[in-house]
């Protein structure tokens, strides 16, 4: 829904608007969650490492601030409740980042950013009934670096921090926010209109 939305957006404007305003990244991220969650005393879960592909639009105020929303394929963790598989969590994380861009003299011009994020719950098998929607916090730090002759692609590498912690209910009504508090690591290519 919210790549639809974008890409309407997008459509809608005409070239004149978008010059020098909007760029596209494509990238492939890595999704590794920090936490993990004590259901009850002895029962620990924790969701897996997942690879995504991210692609996001970013658009820039001026040469140095800049609003970027990544987008994703669902993605879909394994919840593992003491080393086995138990769970299967499926979600969209759409994130909403104001960055500020260091521009220098020369070709890497690193950023960070500070935003907002959602997991928007897809789909839930195995031992969990219900997996709601939650928003949380989220950070990011990285870099664009443009070649010589490129004028105007460049590659990108950024580290994400998003605090998302789902309420799951399991099949037998029990209840948990299971704490996924995931690091992002992200590489690939941008291209600026």
């Amino acid at each position: 829904m919210l790549k639809q939305v974008a890409l309407i957006a997008l459509m809608g404007m005409s070239a004149s608007a978008m010059a020098g305003q909007w760029q596209v990244k494509v990238g492939g991220s890595v999704i590794s969650p920090t936490q993990d969650t004590t259901v009850a005393p002895g029962v620990v879960a924790e969701a897996d490492h997942e690879y995504a592909f991210t692609p996001s639009v970013e658009y820039f105020f001026n040469d140095n601030i800049s609003a970027e929303l990544l987008l994703a394929t669902p993605i879909s963790h394994d919840v593992l409740v003491n080393g086995d598989s138990a769970i299967k969590i499926k979600h969209l994380p759409p994130t909403l980042t104001a960055k500020y861009h260091f521009k220098n003299s020369t070709r890497f011009t690193p950023y960070i950013g500070v935003g907002g994020t959602a997991f928007v719950a897809w789909d839930e098998e195995g031992l969990a009934k219900d997996v709601k929607e939650d928003f949380g916090f989220a950070g990011q730090i990285g870099f664009n670096f443009q070649p010589a002759d490129a004028k105007n692609w460049g590659v990108f590498f950024d580290a994400r921090y998003a605090q998302l912690s789902p309420e799951v209910t399991l099949i037998n009504n029990t209840k948990f926010d299971l704490d996924i508090d995931p690091m992002v690591y992200t590489i690939g290519y941008s291209y600026k209109f």
